[in-house]
């Protein structure tokens, strides 16, 4: 069977709510009864035909074709499957996944990855705010999975974050890792300010020098073995992350927040 590919006819008008076309909604259907699901466009409900041309078969391989940043909630709650998107999409992408794999091979507005609790989401571009982090309200960020972004994120990345992986290749901007919990977050590009702010616990591994607020204090040096584990984790992703050249072991150690506990901890490479 050939991948079930949903091929944009034109840019909506208004901005179109895409949770329903996840695999586990489609499973059993004909083609006829997916055209005939609804979408949320604004204040209407427009059904997939008259917005997508349709072709394969294969629910647990989704691709969305033509893609553009009006596309909100893209997999969200993906229990299962992959979701492969070329183009850019809007907020929410991969919100509350909890297994399988979205492909975006463009780049996601905010809050992309927020509550997910498990699987893979992959960000070829850049992301807005709040990546991995909870919606306005929430105390629970990201509690699992793994999410990797090529290019660069904005404010308060894994805010809130409870579990899992965010990998991000390009910079972050301030608030990087603000009031987390646990997990681990890795930035190779430049970051903003106020890193950690608020965290309890968790790691922050960070490739270039940045400033570190006077509620972390600084443990010295160390060799940190156990990023021989984390870096082999990675070996199988398509990213400068799994190059075994950017790999290291020794850092400059910061425990933090101290208001917090004092039981997180920022590492940045040391040359």
């Amino acid at each position: 069977m050939s991948a079930l590919t949903f091929h944009l006819k034109h840019v909506p008008e208004q901005r179109l709510d895409m949770s329903p076309l996840v695999c586990q909604n489609l499973r059993g259907r004909t083609a006829d009864e997916i055209r005939s699901m609804t979408l949320d466009c604004g204040g209407s409900r427009v059904p997939v035909g008259e917005l997508f041309d349709l072709s394969g078969s294969d629910c647990e391989d989704i691709v969305i074709e033509k893609a553009c940043d009006r596309m909100d909630c893209v997999g969200r709650g993906l229990d299962g499957g992959r979701i492969t998107v070329h183009g850019d999409v809007g907020a929410y992408a991969g919100m509350q996944m909890r297994r399988g794999e979205i492909v975006v091979r463009g780049s996601a507005g905010v809050l992309a990855g927020c509550e997910m609790g498990g699987g893979t989401l992959r960000i070829r571009g850049d992301c807005g705010d709040y990546l991995g982090g909870a919606r306005s309200g929430n105390r629970r960020g990201m509690r699992g999975g793994t999410i990797l972004v090529r290019g660069s994120v904005g404010v308060r990345a894994g805010d809130q974050m409870r579990r899992g992986k965010i990998l991000i290749e390009g910079d972050a901007g301030d608030y990087l890792g603000s009031r987390m919990i646990a997990g681990t977050i890795a930035v190779m590009g430049r970051t903003g300010r106020h890193v950690g702010y608020a965290m309890a616990r968790g790691t922050i591994l960070l490739w270039r020098k940045t400033t570190i607020g006077a509620n972390f204090a600084n443990c010295g040096s160390h060799t940190a073995t156990f990023l021989a584990l984390l870096f082999a984790s990675l070996r199988g992703y398509e990213s400068r992350l799994a190059d075994p050249d950017h790999e290291f072991h020794r850092v400059q150690r910061y425990a933090g927040d101290l208001a917090r506990g004092g039981l997180g901890e920022i590492l940045i490479r040391l040359q």
